[in-house]
């Protein structure tokens, strides 16, 4: 469910979790396809056999697959500005890849409101602290730091 915001209920808002997304299958066959999008080929995505051979015992998702879900997870989990007329992703502050994702591994994420800043006349700067969690895994795949600017009628 959405977190509906406005310009005076933002700022209090600042340090609440937005939500946790439904759990997303990272299995082989998206890996390869991920692989053949970018050219990325490297044995670690791609290469069951030669992959068994490192430490993590088979292939892992790229971190970069891992970072473009982010937009499908969060799909439940979004803002909503009172008066939108539109959202633009602004970019990151901050990502790290924490863990690898494991070939037929599960993940989710978690959000949560950090920033809010008006940077003009009805344009609102979001910071959302995105957290990719790897099922039965301590350590989460990645931490970001994702912007968002709304711009608001």
């Amino acid at each position: 469910m959405p977190v509906s915001l406005t310009p005076e209920s933002a700022p209090g808002l600042i340090g609440t979790e937005l939500g946790v997304s439904e759990w997303f299958l990272i299995d082989q066959s998206r890996i390869d396809a991920f692989a053949d999008a970018t050219l990325d080929h490297q044995f670690i995505h791609v290469d069951p056999d030669k992959a068994k051979l490192t430490p993590f015992g088979g292939t892992i998702a790229h971190g970069f697959l891992t970072l473009s879900l982010l937009p499908h997870l969060v799909t439940g989990l979004r803002i909503g500005m009172e008066g939108a007329v539109m959202g633009l992703n602004y970019g990151f502050d901050k990502i790290r890849f924490l863990a690898p994702v494991k070939v037929d591994s599960r993940v989710r994420a978690r959000a949560t409101l950090v920033g809010f800043q008006e940077k003009a006349p009805k344009q609102f700067l979001i910071t959302q602290e995105i957290t990719i969690e790897i099922e039965n895994e301590q350590r989460p795949a990645l931490v970001s730091q994702w912007l968002t600017m709304i711009m608001t009628g």
